[in-house]
């Protein structure tokens, strides 16, 4: 996933546009690639949550899947077309961080075209600084159980991040980028996920999620599927 602020100089309309039309089609073209989705913050809200807020501010998410690991770092280090996208990162994208991460899906997505109906909401996860690694991908997982529980929600994904770039190209430690995780939830519109999130079930969620996690960073998004 590629965590994305643009250029300072760039309008939002810009970036979006340059990012749909120019970018996203060259980055396309990346050998085994099996899926790329284009995720746009539209909003910067804590809906439903009483949690802090990182440093984070994003204005886009990218998704990107391959076989594997080693098939994901050598489509994008080596040949023509590393060297392309890293010219063409230059022109629009101000900082970007890469993190790795592993998947579990909790509640399917619906497929289109009621998926492109849905709103979604994507948070960075930090946990809390007495939990360890272990512990939070423990905690998380039970966490999806009082997820699915919460009305209302039409699909969630956890992704555990298991390796981190803050420069692209440079892996880099925990503390340098410390995300531990990173959700995806979708809801009909935005009073549907507040209501799930005041109901009680989503009061005993976000229980549990305090005896683990330390902030959770929440974006509104607007996605778009390349491939």
């Amino acid at each position: 996933m590629g965590l994305i602020r643009k250029k300072p100089d760039w309008s939002h309309e810009e970036f979006e546009a340059y990012w749909r039309d120019k970018h996203g089609p060259l980055a396309a073209t990346a050998p085994g690639l099996r899926a790329y989705w284009q995720n746009v913050v539209i909003e910067r809200m804590q809906r439903g949550i009483d949690f802090a807020r990182g440093p984070w501010d994003f204005d886009g998410f990218s998704q990107l899947r391959f076989d594997d690991a080693q098939k994901a770092g050598s489509a994008f280090s080596e040949g023509d077309l590393a060297s392309a996208l890293i010219e063409d990162e230059r022109k629009f994208i101000g900082t970007l961080h890469i993190v790795a991460t592993e998947q579990h899906v909790v509640i399917p997505v619906p497929e289109a075209p009621q998926r492109a109906k849905l709103l979604k909401r994507i948070s960075t996860l930090k946990r809390r600084p007495d939990v360890t690694e272990e512990d939070f991908r423990r905690e998380w997982r039970v966490h999806a159980d009082y997820v699915r529980k919460m009305p209302g929600v039409s699909g969630y994904r956890q992704n555990v991040v298991v390796s981190r770039e803050l420069v692209k190209g440079e892996p880099c430690g925990y503390e340098d980028l410390p995300i531990d995780g990173i959700v995806e939830l979708w809801f009909e519109d935005a009073a549907t996920l507040e209501a799930a999130f005041a109901s009680p079930a989503g009061q005993v969620t976000m229980a549990h999620a305090k005896t683990f996690l330390h902030e959770i960073t929440a974006f509104v998004v607007s996605e778009r599927r390349i491939i």
